[in-house]
């Protein structure tokens, strides 16, 4: 067999082979994941790699290494649902970097972390003085959580006592010149309203509109494909 034929099949095993474990180990974003988490997948990459192109790697070994790399975390995180301490020893506990205000020196040694990877941290959130803060937390997957003092909190309705109106997601009704019928008639729109709504706003059918979304209180907004400023 051509050794390019060979390839391509072991490049389609070893894609359906991630595939499948992908799908088994769940859906946590790449934010979300652990250093551990990390390691695992970076391994099983370069293994599913070498079982690509390496045809010293038969075939069979590559997917049960693969296998094994895959089901390993899975029953690790099943026994971490059931052990609170497990759970702990696999990927570590939250660390408390700044409580009141204050930046906790011994913490930020126990993880290696510098003023400056602070500093940075702080400024993703939109934070510029330490002294805003009330308490920061270095997650187990390096993210940092930050609540702001009381005093430094933006001020809320609620906190105003102000009772308003709750408002739901707005909801499709055009996309690509499409009408969605479904979501019309969910609304309980007709299609009169609807065409009577987007002349307004220059256009003259719904091939002209990209996308059309209407607001829970009504309000429709309208993108055309040839915006009126020429842009």
């Amino acid at each position: 067999m051509p050794e390019l034929i060979v390839i391509v099949i072991r490049s389609l095993i070893s894609f359906i082979v991630l595939l499948l474990l992908t799908r088994l180990m769940g859906k946590r974003q790449v934010s979300q994941l652990t250093f551990f988490d990390y390691i695992v997948g970076i391994t099983i990459g370069s293994i599913a790699a070498e079982m690509s192109f390496d045809q010293n790697v038969r075939i069979i070994n590559g997917i049960t290494s693969l296998l094994i790399w895959g089901l390993i975390p899975f029953i690790l995180a099943i026994i971490s649902l059931k052990s609170r301490t497990f759970q702990q020893l696999i990927d570590g506990k939250p660390t408390i970097i700044i409580k009141n205000g204050e930046i906790l020196e011994k913490s930020m040694k126990k993880v290696f972390l510098s003023i400056e990877e602070l500093m940075l941290l702080l400024r993703e959130k939109n934070i510029f003085k330490i002294s805003d803060v009330e308490i920061a937390i270095l997650e187990t997957n390096g993210q940092l959580s930050v609540l702001k003092k009381t005093s430094q909190q933006p001020v809320t309705p609620q906190m105003l006592k102000m009772v308003l109106k709750q408002e739901k997601a707005p909801t499709l009704l055009i996309v690509d010149g499409q009408i969605l019928y479904k979501n019309l008639a969910t609304l309980g729109y007709t299609e009169e309203w609807l065409m009577k709504e987007i002349r307004k706003q220059g256009a003259t059918n719904t091939d002209e509109v990209f996308l059309a979304q209407v607001s829970s209180d009504g309000e429709l907004f309208v993108d055309l494909y040839e915006d009126h400023n020429g842009s």
